[in-house]
């Protein structure tokens, strides 16, 4: 069994009807608007999609960032980027911050009453408009391209659903929140002469304005999937039920042959 990929999975699958609230991630909210087939059979059956690798020069690119911001936070200062861009804020200091931006044991959280769902996410960071303004929701991004980065890609989608839904919880839990919120970008030079053992990278904020009202007719829409005894029908758009139906129709097809050659042979 490969270290990335689990097989059936047996924890933390919904059962209808179930007094205790089901813990639902941001992530996977994402994956019931992609496909609600290969949703329904992670969270009700157990089958994951084939994970990927882990990207870790994203995560390191996001530890430094963690670590460069929190010098700020601590000291109470803004970073020399939000003047750049003329943002008045600092990085917002909360007893929690390292809570929320553990995905996996934290997260920012919230009990949906109507659906009973545990809806969970990790953020990235969270800033505060001066003095004791609106918070503002931050992601961190990294890549490396020769254009100019932006939010303008069709799969940038899932991006802009990320920021809304950390919006929402972080309201949902109180908080006066900016609908503006802002990713910081962060590009990889790859046009240097030489890698020299570094990689130098250019910094965009790009702000987004969120709109979460999609947020609650979607987990009704959750709900009623994961009530459901039968299995949806595969995404159009969806390359993991693309390769499923083409496999198995390939697979049919040989079996089929195979049988029908046995009966000639006979």
């Amino acid at each position: 069994m490969s270290q990335y990929y689990k097989g059936i999975k047996t924890r933390n699958l919904y059962k209808k009807d179930s007094a205790t609230p089901f813990r639902l991630s941001r992530s996977k909210i994402d994956l019931f608007l992609n496909c609600k087939r290969c949703f329904y059979l992670d969270r009700r059956l157990g089958i994951s999609q084939p994970p990927g690798f882990p990207f870790t020069l994203n995560s390191a690119v996001d530890t430094l960032l963690k670590k460069e911001f929190d010098v700020h936070r601590a000291n109470h200062t803004a970073h020399p980027m939000m003047a750049s861009y003329g943002l008045d804020a600092v990085p917002f200091r909360h007893e929690k911050m390292d809570e929320w931006r553990d995905a996996l044991r934290g997260g920012i959280t919230y009990t949906d009453p109507e659906t009973n769902f545990y809806i969970t996410g990790g953020v990235d960071d969270v800033w505060r408009h001066a003095p004791e303004g609106n918070i503002i929701i931050v992601d961190y991004k990294a890549t490396s391209k020769t254009s100019e980065v932006n939010l303008d890609a069709d799969w940038q989608i899932g991006y802009k659903r990320q920021m809304e839904v950390y919006q929402w919880l972080f309201r949902q839990n109180g908080f006066k929140v900016d609908e503006t919120g802002y990713f910081v970008y962060c590009n990889a030079d790859a046009d240097k002469e030489a890698f020299d053992g570094k990689l130098e990278f250019s910094i965009t904020l790009l702000p987004y304005k969120g709109d979460p009202s999609w947020i609650p007719q979607v987990l009704k829409d959750i709900k009623a999937c994961l009530d459901s005894p039968a299995i949806p029908p595969a995404g159009e758009n969806c390359d993991y039920c693309l390769y499923r139906t083409i496999a198995g129709q390939a697979i049919q097809e040989v079996t089929g042959k195979r049988e029908n050659q046995g009966k000639l042979d006979l």
